[in-house]
């Protein structure tokens, strides 16, 4: 999965499902913080983000309710330790897995943690 790309913008083109965004602003009010408190939890693999036409964005799926979701950050944490950019991390975590049988982000979401960490784990070697 790793791409020679490293350093620029993954563009999510692989993926069959349609993907919502928010926006930091969307995000403060959201979460009810300032969006230093959003940047922090970007800095600190709570959450990931990508520019999209020069907006930074996070995908609304990283989201559950008014947080982060929970198990985003050891996921993100594994692909970081992988040699993943963030913007690789939200490609990969998008994008349909054929082992996983969906994308990464719904494994997650429906209670796989541990396989999808595993899958991420793999990359690295």
């Amino acid at each position: 999965m790793q791409s020679s790309n490293r350093g620029s913008l993954v563009c999510v083109t692989e993926t069959t499902h349609q993907i919502d965004y928010f926006t930091i602003p969307d995000l403060v009010e959201l979460f009810e913080v300032g969006p230093g408190r959003i940047r922090r939890l970007i800095e600190q693999r709570e959450l990931a983000a990508v520019r999209i036409d020069g907006v930074l964005k996070v995908p609304a799926v990283f989201v559950q309710g008014n947080e982060p979701l929970s198990v985003l950050h050891g996921t993100l944490l594994v692909l970081e330790d992988a040699g993943f950019t963030s913007d690789e991390a939200v490609n990969w975590l998008l994008t349909d897995n054929e082992v996983l049988g969906t994308s990464p982000i719904e494994a997650l979401r429906t209670g796989r943690k541990t396989e999808v960490r595993r899958v991420a784990m793999s990359l690295a070697f």
